[in-house]
């Protein structure tokens, strides 16, 4: 066993789109490793990410001592992968990497397929990612059996939540590397107070327009309302592949005039849109847009799912269940005729995610996690 490597490390972060919470994840470890004085470089996908990803990577690339390079990465499996791992494996071998950090199923898929300098480590975090699959599905069952393969190659495994390494374990099994669970955290800035904004809806979503994220279960909610007669309107902020069918499952309720849909934009803008923020997710790892409302001190109501109550605590018995309609909406309408309750539970739960979920605590983690796994090498 060698020793925890001294000084300053040479670190690569490797991921495919640079959007939502896993951008949010490697953006602000990055900022944090610099700060602490280590020199790090990004590898990302060249053909996501939009203007608000491109002045977020133009903002940051003067202070990567290691630079960014962009490259084309496809969701799913193809001949371009084999170039993408090359990338990798010359970006390591220029930079003399010493931790080689891939980010979801693609980034790391590259981290651990590439070649690294002798000594270096290769680290990964899932963000969900091939988690998310169905074992007894075809292609779940394909993406599952490659994490297996590819878990050999890890020397490292970093999740944010306890919830993922659990599944990681069901789903893939036990890694030989080392495995430590580092929540996210989020910063002090992240907790100044959003207001509401003049005609802000009674609800608002932000996040992906993707079937996981359960946003039609939330126009079927307010749809249930609706027919019980109460008026109830709300604002759906994002994008993603099912934007259209989500305005048209909304048109279908009768909703045209209660729902709206707006573009993307950062999250703090768009909690003002609404007063009561909803997470109706099928599924989830550790979410971030959940720190950051809680952070805001916006009331939430969300679902029992992934590690949301890990972040709710001894609230978690407010969280509801995925797929249910009825319950979201009964969820709601309490919620709604209850404001004072509803700001006293969101004041609690913005205390816990102040001590439990710091930011500087998770860069210092994952920090002495790489020191551990270096001196395990």
């Amino acid at each position: 066993m060698g020793e925890k490597a001294p000084g300053p490390l040479n670190i690569l972060h490797v991921f495919r789109a640079p959007v939502g919470g896993l951008f949010r994840h490697v953006l602000d470890l990055t900022r944090g490793q610099i700060e602490r004085g280590h020199k790090v470089g990004l590898i990302a996908d060249s053909t996501t990410g939009g203007a608000q990803a491109e002045a977020a990577l133009a903002n940051l690339a003067k202070d990567l001592a290691l630079g960014i390079s962009r490259i084309p990465v496809g969701r799913h499996l193809g001949l371009r992968d084999i170039g993408g791992v090359l990338h990798v494996s010359r970006r390591s071998a220029e930079t003399a990497a010493q931790v080689i950090h891939g980010h979801g199923a693609k980034g790391g898929a590259y981290a651990r397929l590439a070649g690294a300098p002798k000594g270096a480590i290769r680290v990964y975090t899932p963000h969900g990612g091939s988690l998310l699959f169905r074992p007894n599905a075809l292609l779940g069952a394909l993406y599952l059996r490659l994490e297996n393969i590819l878990m050999r190659r890890g020397d490292l495994f970093l999740f944010e939540s306890a919830y993922s390494a659990d599944v990681f374990r069901a789903k893939v099994g036990s890694p030989k590397g080392i495995v430590r669970v580092v929540h996210n955290g989020i910063g002090e800035a992240d907790f100044g107070p959003v207001e509401p904004a003049a005609g802000a809806t009674d609800l608002v979503f932000v996040g992906e327009f993707r079937p996981v994220k359960g946003i039609d279960i939330l126009i079927d909610a307010i749809a249930l309302l609706q027919r019980a007669g109460r008026r109830v309107t709300a604002t759906i902020v994002g994008h993603g592949p099912e934007d259209a069918a989500l305005r048209a499952h909304a048109v279908l309720h009768g909703l045209a005039e209660f729902v709206r849909f707006l573009p993307a934009m950062p999250a703090r803008r768009a909690f003002s849109l609404g007063r009561l923020m909803v997470v109706p997710s099928r599924s989830e790892s550790l979410p971030y847009i959940v720190l950051e409302a809680v952070g805001a001190g916006i009331p939430l109501i969300a679902t029992r799912v992934g590690g949301i109550p890990e972040i709710f605590g001894s609230q978690s018995d407010r969280l509801i269940p995925r797929e249910n309609a009825d319950a979201l909406a009964n969820a709601i309408a309490s919620a709604l005729d209850n404001p004072g309750a509803t700001q006293d539970s969101a004041k609690a739960l913005q205390q816990r995610v102040r001590e439990s979920f710091s930011l500087e605590a998770m860069i210092d983690q994952v920090l002495d996690s790489y020191r551990e796994a270096l001196g395990s090498a």
